[in-house]
């Protein structure tokens, strides 16, 4: 009971922040839930450690927020997703989706090496940017055992521009004048982590939200093909100082394995409207408290301790992902 307990007042307090965000997303949808959840939760983490409290009490129940309930709104998100229309957006934007992939790699060899940075650190940077953020970056984790600084490091230079994306994207696509499959599109191949490209979609329009899901997942799916190719490349001893590996099928996110059978299952076509509407509307709730969660734990010292490089380097590659895949979406058609 007292572990249970140790998760209230962070669960709390994203549940809080997301359910005012909801409310002031509708009454000011230009904003959204998102992106109003995202301010809170930097505003409240702000004050707490000015107050030199910390966000010690809520940091358990806001580091499950942050790591389990995103996979439950992804999840409830493919239950109005049938899996006919998943494959057909696979297949309709496999030319953006490997362009940009492809885009992605040339860069992150070339600026690598121009800025020296450690290999480990390279490798964890362009896994996260250009596949699947935090996500990727675990898996990569679990094959090479990276020493654990260098995955702070990753994962501090992803955390930054996961804020970046959810903020800039949403009014970067009006002013582009993007459709809402052609911003969801852009938004699933440009955006590194799950949880900002689904905010960035729900900002800026349902239609988006759903496209830009399908999209990252099967983005996703690249990390499978990566490790394996690291497996036999990259592998090492495990130092004492490393994250221990793990075996190949852990490399899978689950929540892809749980998508892809929520989407199944909606095929079917055996769930009622009234149970889709419901969940697609929960889903939108979970994302709001997951965004809380982010922006509430944002440590600005921490940022500043991984240094310039690896912040230029992640940087450099989130820019050439947006240039590469907008090219793409000009040339294919889709804006």
């Amino acid at each position: 009971m007292n572990t249970l307990h140790r998760f209230v007042p962070g669960l709390a307090l994203a549940a809080f922040l997301a359910t005012l965000s909801t409310v002031a997303g509708r009454l000011v949808p230009a904003v959204g839930a998102p992106v109003t959840a995202l301010t809170a939760g930097i505003l409240i983490g702000a004050l707490a450690r000015d107050g030199g409290t910390d966000t010690g009490r809520f940091a358990p129940g806001l580091a499950l927020t942050r790591d389990r309930v995103l996979a439950c709104a992804v999840v409830l998100l493919g239950l109005d997703l049938p899996v006919d229309a998943v494959l057909t957006v696979g297949r309709d934007t496999a030319v953006v989706l490997l362009g940009t992939l492809l885009a992605g790699a040339v860069a992150a060899v070339l600026v690598g090496r121009l800025l020296a940075l450690h290999r480990e650190s390279e490798i964890l940077i362009a896994a996260g940017t250009t596949i699947c953020g935090a996500s990727a970056i675990a898996a990569v984790t679990a094959v090479i055992a990276p020493a654990r600084d260098r995955v702070a490091y990753a994962l501090g230079t992803i955390f930054v521009f996961n804020i970046v994306a959810v903020l800039v994207y949403p009014p970067l696509g009006r002013m582009l004048g993007l459709s809402q499959q052609a911003f969801g599109l852009w938004a699933g191949t440009a955006i590194n982590d799950t949880s900002s490209v689904l905010a960035a979609g729900v900002a800026f329009g349902p239609v988006a939200a759903s496209f830009a899901v399908i999209v990252k997942l099967a983005r996703s799916l690249m990390i499978v093909p990566l490790c394996i190719g690291l497996h036999f490349t990259e592998r090492r001893v495990p130092r004492r100082d490393a994250a221990g590996t793990a075996p190949m099928w852990r490399t899978i996110p689950l929540f892809v394995v749980l998508f892809l059978a929520a989407s199944v299952i909606a095929g079917t076509g055996v769930l009622p409207v009234r149970w889709t509407v419901a969940s697609t509307a929960v889903s939108g709730w979970l994302v709001a408290a997951v965004l809380a969660a982010v922006g509430a734990s944002l440590n600005w010292r921490r940022m500043r301790a991984t240094g310039p490089r690896p912040l230029l380097y992640g940087g450099i590659l989130g820019l050439v992902l947006a240039v590469s895949a907008l090219l793409l979406l000009a040339a294919t058609g889709w804006t």
